[in-house]
């Protein structure tokens, strides 16, 4: 399959759908209307749901994406994302290592890596990834257990990474302004597209701010 790479590069906004964030609502339209609004990445998030059901809607999902100008990117799961044929693959810090999962997703397949220190994202990037999140900026109930990062760790990641970097955690229009005063250039959201009534008009709005 062709490289989504070429996309990635010029991505900004970067939409996880999470399945417990969509509630009753088909993730598959909840995508679909992202993407239409600008999102650049989608990413296919369902932590509790069972293994045979998130494997099938990251399938139904990668076909509605196929022929759209968006990264399709599966968390945490690499049998997911590959047998699903995704672009590519997002791990965090507890997740198969990144110098495991390289081999297995191949040249042209991505892999990103959720990092929380500077330290992390130069490993990161030393090891190959395609692209970071760096975060918590703000405190999320997406991740409860995290300290949040602060918005000043941005600008000192993104003057040592060169790889796409993405600002995640509680990021929102009201202080995506403070995001990106602090260096900040693409955007990773859940709660901020997936959570809303209307995921296009509010994934319009966000990518004419970083626009």
């Amino acid at each position: 399959m062709p490289s989504k790479r070429p996309l990635l590069a010029t991505a900004k906004l970067y939409v996880i759908v999470d399945a417990a964030v969509c509630g009753d609502r088909d993730p598959v339209a909840v995508a679909t209307e992202a993407a239409a609004g600008g999102a650049d990445v989608i990413q296919w998030r369902a932590k509790a749901w069972p293994a045979a059901q998130r494997a099938e809607m990251a399938r139904r999902l990668a076909a509605a994406l196929a022929n759209l100008p968006v990264v399709f990117i599966v968390n945490d799961h690499l049998d997911v994302a590959l047998a699903a044929q995704a672009d590519g693959v997002h791990l965090g810090q507890d997740d198969l290592p990144l110098a495991a999962a390289r081999p297995l997703m191949g040249p042209d397949r991505l892999i990103g890596v959720s990092t929380h220190s500077l330290e992390q994202a130069l490993a990161a990037q030393a090891g190959g990834a395609d692209y970071i999140g760096v975060g918590p900026v703000f405190v999320t109930p997406t991740k409860p257990d995290y300290q949040p990062v602060g918005p000043e760790l941005l600008g000192v990641v993104g003057g040592r990474i060169t790889i796409p970097c993405f600002a995640i955690g509680g990021i929102d229009q009201a202080n995506l302004p403070l995001v990106l005063s602090c260096g900040a250039t693409r955007i990773a959201v859940v709660r901020a597209v997936a959570g809303v009534r209307d995921v296009r008009q509010t994934a319009h709005a966000l990518k004419a701010m970083l626009a």
